[in-house]
């Protein structure tokens, strides 16, 4: 997406964002998906641990998004709902390595919100995408 579609917003005074950007402005084809979970595309999870659904549900919206003809470098938001705060908190550095793999170092606004529990009960994590393709 070239700059002139897709510009980060970021009060010059404010503190720097780190791994999502506070806000984006974008023109376009707008694609959302639905809430991915870290299943897979025989909707089986295929491992309880948290990084690894994380990385199974970004895998997954990358997949919806190139439907579409998106990609990861068109995303504007995603919203994350976890089960567990803590288990992505002491998770950082390994999200960090997993999103950066499956993602790239895009980084759209981002919300992350405690849940009691998902639909699905083996399900950790469930994330929201919007993405924006260019005119």
């Amino acid at each position: 997406m070239t700059d002139t579609a897709l510009q980060f917003l970021h009060p010059s005074h404010w503190k720097p964002a780190k791994g999502y950007s506070n806000g984006v402005a974008a023109s376009g084809r707008m694609v959302f998906t639905g809430g991915i979970i870290g299943w897979n595309a025989d909707q089986v999870f295929e491992s309880d641990d948290f990084v690894a659904q994380v990385e199974q549900a970004l895998k997954s919206i990358v997949e919806v998004l190139a439907c579409a003809g998106a990609g990861p470098e068109h995303l504007v938001r995603l919203t994350w709902y976890v089960t567990d705060k803590r288990e992505y908190l002491d998770s950082l550095k390994d999200l960090g390595q997993i999103y950066k793999a499956v993602i790239g170092r895009h980084y759209p606004a981002m919300a992350l919100v405690q849940v009691v529990a998902l639909v699905e009960d083996r399900a950790k994590v469930e994330i929201e995408a919007t993405a924006v393709i260019p005119a």
